[in-house]
């Protein structure tokens, strides 16, 4: 739609014409004002349409994330989850189970007075005997996240020869200022959960346990070449994956803005790519931070893959992500093609709503594979008897759409037709290939980790500082992914860095137990 003809015209010309109007008494220039103002108007319009998209996002951005759920974009009741789970389901007290609490120290108290196998005290017949489960009590006490212990050693001195005799230190206090577990509770705190040196610093100082922001940094720089074949091992075994996801967001490295301010490189964007692999019932999350691209970083990834069969990969349709010279099937996420509905439905509701209700069928079938637990090939059977027709009813809708031209090719609606018409084999590789996903969000999911340390922390300061966070943030995601404890993974891999660096295939988060040596266990 092209932009009309600007006309100036004052606030007072503006009443003089409307009493013109009014009186039905117009001059003959009066036409071209009236048309200019209905242009302006129509023009307005159509770019409310055309900007819905970018406008919702720009809201998002402001006031945080919407929901993307059917029931909320369609303004809709949510559905009847069925009449039993309602009957059954009883209100919870909001508290914790004593199981939970896999990381508490435990403390076993025997009974006071009664042994197993004494005669009962109250029937004098009968004889106890230890119950299976014991009652549990759990008490929570707070302490500084990391502690010290300051031996003072005594010293005497003679004083005929002045001659000093100091006491000696306890046995196993070790030379060292800092243990493996200090080390690991900083790496924790800074890139698992995105404290920031000089916030970890206050929060040590003002607990009298100081703790230099600097000190913090020599100490993780220190473990990250301890566990650094442990990290170059994960590569390896996630390039084997049967599954790939990957994606970025963007990074701040200060010492590459000073590179690219200096010698004006040909690529200045930088960059966090997050991939995970799913690989024999486990899954592995790696970061690389840096100038390349999620598909740069999954290249060199597959340059140590073994299997001969190429992975699925699973990303959304920028061709960035792609992994150059390497053949990979792709598919791309339906999430993605579902949210340019999504974003214009206020502007189309009748058409979107087909398209978001239908997709919602299909997410429902993949849900119903999962509380099954069906295997790759038994959820492809099920997808192609119950997701495929819904799959060819959105087919054939766009296909109606583009052909009797019932859709503004380059309105909002338009561009959703058309990518999801240009992308429609990557998006549907789930109705063919066994173990597809769906959607990428399981990798959005880990680059989370990336956003929360970047929120926090803003930026790195070198290459070096980037590459010590890609080393710990991958370790401690895919200790989460494989629900293993990644304080004491890493503190077991600090403590014990020179058997690892001889076998780190034997310490991965799912293995690592059984290479512990037995004092260690």
């Amino acid at each position: 739609m092209n932009t009309p003809d600007r006309i100036d015209i004052s606030p007072k010309e503006l009443d003089a014409l409307l009493e013109r109007v009014k009186a039905g008494n117009l001059d003959d220039n009066d036409y071209e004002i009236i048309k200019a103002m209905a242009d302006t108007v129509s023009y307005l319009s159509h770019l409310s349409n055309e900007k819905a998209s970018t406008i919702k996002r720009l809201l998002t951005m402001l006031f945080g994330d919407q929901s993307e759920k059917a029931e909320k974009v369609l303004d809709k009741p949510k559905r009847d989850r069925g009449k039993k789970d309602k009957v059954d389901k009883k209100p919870g007290h909001g508290r914790k189970p004593a199981s939970a609490y896999t990381g508490a120290k435990k403390v076993k108290i025997s009974h006071e007075s009664l042994k197993h196998g004494r005669r009962c005290p109250e029937c004098q017949r009968g004889r106890v005997y230890r119950d299976l489960t014991p009652a549990k009590a759990v008490r929570v006490t707070g302490s500084a996240p990391l502690k010290a212990t300051v031996y003072e050693m005594e010293r005497l001195r003679c004083n005929l020869c002045g001659q000093i005799f100091t006491a000696k230190a306890p046995e196993g206090i070790g030379d060292e200022k800092y243990d493996a577990a200090a080390g690991a509770m900083i790496a924790l705190l800074k890139y698992g959960s995105g404290l920031p040196f000089n916030r970890l610093q206050q929060l040590q100082g003002a607990l009298g346990v100081p703790l230099a922001a600097s000190t913090q940094w020599e100490i993780v720089n220190d473990g990250a070449d301890k566990i650094l074949s442990v990290w170059q091992e994960l590569v390896v075994q996630a390039a084997q994956g049967s599954v790939l996801y990957n994606d970025d967001t963007t990074a701040r490295i200060l010492s590459l803005i000073k590179e690219n301010a200096q010698a004006d490189p040909k690529r200045k964007g930088m960059f966090t790519s997050g991939i995970l692999s799913e690989v024999k019932g486990h899954r592995v999350a790696l970061f690389f931070t840096g100038r390349n691209h999620a598909g740069e970083n999954l290249a060199q990834v597959l340059e140590k893959r073994q299997a001969k069969d190429p992975p699925i990969q699973m990303c959304d349709a920028l061709s960035r992500n792609l992994p150059h010279d390497f053949v990979t099937l792709l598919a791309n996420c339906l999430v993605h093609a579902r949210r340019n509905f999504v974003d214009v439905y206020t502007s189309f509701p009748t058409q979107c709503q087909f398209v978001i209700e239908t997709l919602a069928g299909v997410y429902k079938n993949d849900q119903e594979t999962k509380q099954r637990q069906m295997s790759p090939e038994e959820r492809l059977a099920y997808h192609q008897a119950h997701s495929k027709p819904l799959m060819q009813r959105i087919e054939t809708w766009l296909e109606e759409q583009t052909a009797g031209k019932k859709a503004e090719p380059n309105s909002g609606l338009g561009k959703a037709i058309t990518y999801m018409q240009k992308y429609w084999q990557a998006l549907t590789l789930f109705l063919g290939v066994p173990g597809a996903p769906l959607d990428n969000n399981r990798c959005e999911q880990v680059l989370k980790r990336a956003i929360l340390h970047r929120k926090n922390s803003l930026f790195f300061k070198t290459e070096r500082g980037a590459l010590v966070g890609d080393i710990y943030m991958g370790l401690i995601h895919t200790c989460s992914l494989n629900d293993v404890n990644p304080f004491d993974y890493l503190t077991a891999l600090i403590e014990h860095h020179e058997l690892v660096k001889d076998n780190p295939q034997h310490w991965m988060p799912w293995n690592y137990t059984h290479a512990l040596p037995e004092s260690g266990e």
